[in-house]
């Protein structure tokens, strides 16, 4: 009990030495900024689309070199034989439905008149 009031005490300090330190404790004008760096909803959709695509560019090729490995390692078991080719069939198509959702949001802005 007494450790929890005292990291309760310690985290408490520290958010007010924090708040000092960066000088929103004794500003007359507390300003939030926007996390999103969007002002319409087509902008956050864009940058969400964005952000997926980032990850998937990342993480299809890292899929495919784990099926990979599990093909080299299969040594006859068709289990993970099978494992590994759905591994890379699903995959391609999930990369295909990344890619396919950020041509229809170009398409989708381009009949809008989006920029």
């Amino acid at each position: 009990m007494k450790k929890i009031k005292y990291f309760t005490l310690l985290f408490l300090i520290s958010l007010v030495i924090m708040a000092m330190i960066s000088g929103t404790l004794n500003a007359d004008v507390i300003e939030i900024r926007n996390p999103l760096s969007a002002t319409t909803t087509e902008h956050i959709i864009d940058n969400i689309i964005d952000f997926i695509f980032n990850i998937a560019i990342v993480l299809a090729p890292l899929m495919i070199v784990i099926a990979g490995f599990l093909f080299v390692t299969a040594g006859g078991n068709l289990e993970q034989t099978k494992r590994a080719k759905d591994i890379i069939v699903w995959t391609a198509v999930g990369f295909f439905v990344i890619l396919l959702s950020r041509g229809i949001m170009g398409v989708i802005m381009n009949l809008l008149g989006v920029n």
